[in-house]
């Protein structure tokens, strides 16, 4: 799947956000270190947009097998067949098609090896939801695109990567009040696997170091403050470190994220969504890139949302989308090199 000259493949997002305009920041401060991708969208949007912020860049309608030539001069666009309504700030469903066109062209260009990873922007889930998207959000439309490919069933996990800290949710988008009964040890060790697996065959680490957080306050101590420390998470790393996996915990996640105890692990693992984006977010905001794990291609995105309320006003910010791109490129070189070993 892997070619030494395949760009990256960019899906627009929701292009009433701010994923066509950091889309445009980040090729304009593009540098040696930026690797060439090419962008899935609405040619004419991406133009207007660019105007309205004041810029006029010169854009280039290609194929991906001509984006990396293009690219030092040109914004290479890969253009869609669906056109999109130009609404800066205010989401509109006539986009859905567009938008979900971008995300599979992207996974089939990765699948047929002229691009080398899947950098998503930004999407908002209701205008898809109103035009009858039936999947709780990017992570399991990708999986359901690979189950697809593949024919084998994908497990996504989602990964908060930083320059300094790297976190992985357990369980994700569900209320607290649901986390202690969807938590499990099956889930936990599951989670674990794909992340240590993936940390060898994409990050190059031989040895993957995996903190395991608790769940209640000082990790339960012992089953005074709960027993889901003891009871579920505790035989989870037995079984990990039975299985060769330097997995250690369960840890009080109030001590967890500070400089010192960084220092030794490569992942941590949290049980729930905001006991993982709080420090990642913290100590990275702009430069934190969401990864998803688990796929049988690379897929990186901002770890930011559409931003509607400031679409169209020149203020958004490429840093996280930029860092984005740098990640997938390092990453596909990394997968080359584990293919070649």
């Amino acid at each position: 799947m892997h070619n030494s000259r395949a760009p990256l493949a960019v899906s627009i997002g929701d292009p009433s956000g701010i994923g066509p305009e950091i889309a445009v920041a980040a090729w304009l401060r593009r540098n040696a270190d930026t690797p060439p991708f090419y962008l899935i969208a609405d040619p004419a949007l991406v133009s207007a947009r660019a105007r309205l912020l004041g810029e006029e860049i010169p854009l280039a309608e290609v194929t991906p097998a001509q984006a990396v030539d293009r690219f030092p001069r040109f914004m290479p666009i890969v253009p869609l067949e669906s056109r999109f309504t130009d609404t800066p700030g205010h989401p509109d469903k006539a986009n859905a098609f567009g938008i979900i066109e971008a995300i599979d062209r992207a996974v089939a260009d990765c699948f047929s090896g002229v691009a080398a990873a899947v950098v998503t922007c930004p999407i908002a889930k209701k205008p898809l939801y109103d035009a009858g998207f039936g999947f709780p959000g990017h992570t399991e439309y990708l999986a359901h695109l690979a189950t697809q490919r593949t024919g084998k069933p994908v497990r996504p996990v989602m990964m908060l990567a930083g320059p300094e800290l790297r976190t992985v949710p357990v369980t994700i988008h569900i209320a607290l009040l649901e986390v202690p009964k969807s938590l499990t040890t099956d889930l936990i060790v599951e989670t674990a696997r794909i992340t240590a697996k993936d940390m060898r065959a994409r990050f190059g680490l031989a040895n993957p170091r995996l903190a395991i957080s608790g769940l209640n306050p000082h990790a339960g101590e012992d089953g005074a403050m709960g027993t889901e420390d003891r009871d579920v998470i505790a035989p989870a790393i037995a079984t990990l470190k039975a299985e060769g996996v330097d997995a250690f915990g369960p840890l009080p996640a109030d001590t967890m994220f500070h400089a010192s105890a960084r220092t030794r692990y490569d992942v941590a693992l949290c049980m729930y969504h905001d006991q993982a984006l709080i420090p990642a977010k913290a100590l990275a905001f702009d430069e934190a890139v969401n990864v998803t794990l688990g796929l049988p291609f690379i897929r990186t995105s901002p770890d930011h949302g559409t931003a509607f309320d400031i679409a169209g006003k020149g203020i958004a910010r490429p840093d996280s989308l930029i860092a984005a791109l740098k990640l997938a490129g390092k990453l596909a070189e990394t997968g080359k090199t584990a293919e070649v070993a």
